[in-house]
């Protein structure tokens, strides 16, 4: 296995074992029942993890929706994370990113048939799906939620990056896990994401060393798929490109505000070698200043063929965005990426969420 530079900020440590503490603490509270987890009569799945940054939520969260919205009625709840709103809010059709946050918008956006809405409060947000009629909601899927422990979700997924496992990380500050890596013990779903696509089997048995699951963890690989090229103004003529069609004398400015847009590079870099790219952090909330800046950068590829490609995150940022040029936007794709589980574990890891589902609604 490929030894993997993970940076800790080790003169940081002394304030992560204060942290540590206060979060050992707060979960100590829950599992004694002082604090108290909720249980729904409705099938309830949570996709999350113990660290910040992307570890692939939303995908896996896209994926899970796709498995289930033809036999189900899908509902995802969201705190919505950098909205401008505050408690619950169903999404409608008409829902901006600046409401309901990008990734719920995005969900939405592509899954426009299941029910999305956000609510800082999970416990309040499951009551007032439940309350939802025709039709009801079959079962809800929790993004991102591992640390609200208030809800008892019936699965909780439990994700971690190939590129920064929890193993080899530390608490905040010095790392970047939001608890004790102990945190994984109340998983019944670890998945490793963002693996190379030609992983090796030998890396398979090392990692799951290096988890130290206990025996009723279910451990599964994935990785990431990109689609085709998107048109993140649809009424404007441009059509859907494989990244295939792209040139090698295209020219790509990437726009980001993702947690790690290096996996993008290194994609687009597998079609043309003239990629420069805008990154910002993790949901940034793109001013009028960074949108004069990318149309300046843009301006200053003299190159006739040349795009914008940002992600479907970013894309939910900017379809509204009222400083974005006009002349900027019949050059901006999105580029959409897909889960792949790996291993040829997708029809066991599928027979899984399905038989909890229709376990648990027969019983609901």
């Amino acid at each position: 296995m490929e030894e993997k530079q993970i940076k800790i900020n080790k003169w940081l440590l002394p304030l992560s074992h204060i942290y540590g503490a206060a979060t050992h603490f707060r979960n100590k509270l829950f599992d004694w029942g002082i604090l108290q987890s909720k249980s729904f009569d409705i099938p309830t799945i949570c996709i999350g993890n113990i660290s910040v940054g992307g570890t692939g939520k939303t995908p896996h969260t896209e994926y899970l929706v796709n498995l289930l919205r033809n036999q189900y009625k899908v509902a995802v709840l969201s705190r919505g994370y950098k909205r401008h709103s505050r408690g619950y809010f169903l999404a409608n059709e008409d829902s901006q990113a600046r409401v309901i946050g990008d990734e719920p918008f995005q969900i939405k956006n592509k899954f426009s048939d299941i029910r999305v809405a956000v609510d800082e409060n999970r416990c309040h947000g499951i009551e007032q799906l439940l309350q939802l009629k025709d039709p009801e909601v079959d079962v809800i899927l929790l993004d991102d939620a591992f640390q609200h422990r208030y809800v008892k979700a019936g699965i909780n997924i439990l994700l971690t990056d190939y590129n920064r496992l929890f193993c080899e990380d530390k608490l905040l500050p010095a790392g970047r896990l939001r608890e004790s890596r102990k945190g994984k013990n109340r998983a019944q779903i670890v998945i490793v994401t963002k693996c190379p696509a030609d992983i090796k089997p030998i890396d398979f048995k090392i990692i799951s060393k290096q988890l130290d699951l206990f025996p009723f963890q279910k451990l599964y690989f994935s990785t990431f798929q990109y689609g085709k090229l998107t048109p993140v103004f649809k009424n404007l003529g441009q059509t859907e490109r494989a990244l295939s069609s792209i040139q090698a004398d295209e020219q790509i400015l990437l726009l980001t505000g993702i947690a790690s847009p290096l996996t993008l590079v290194n994609e687009l870099h597998n079609y043309t070698s003239h990629v420069d790219y805008l990154a910002f952090d993790d949901h940034h909330d793109f001013s009028a200043k960074d949108m004069e800046l990318l149309h300046e950068r843009f301006n200053q590829i003299k190159a006739e063929k040349k795009i914008i490609v940002t992600t479907e995150k970013d894309a939910a940022r900017l379809l509204h965005h009222p400083a974005l040029k006009n002349e900027l936007k019949s050059y901006l794709y999105a580029l959409p990426i897909e889960v792949k589980i790996l291993q040829n574990q997708e029809k066991k890891f599928n027979q899984n969420i399905i038989g909890y589902v229709r376990e648990n609604k027969k019983n609901s």
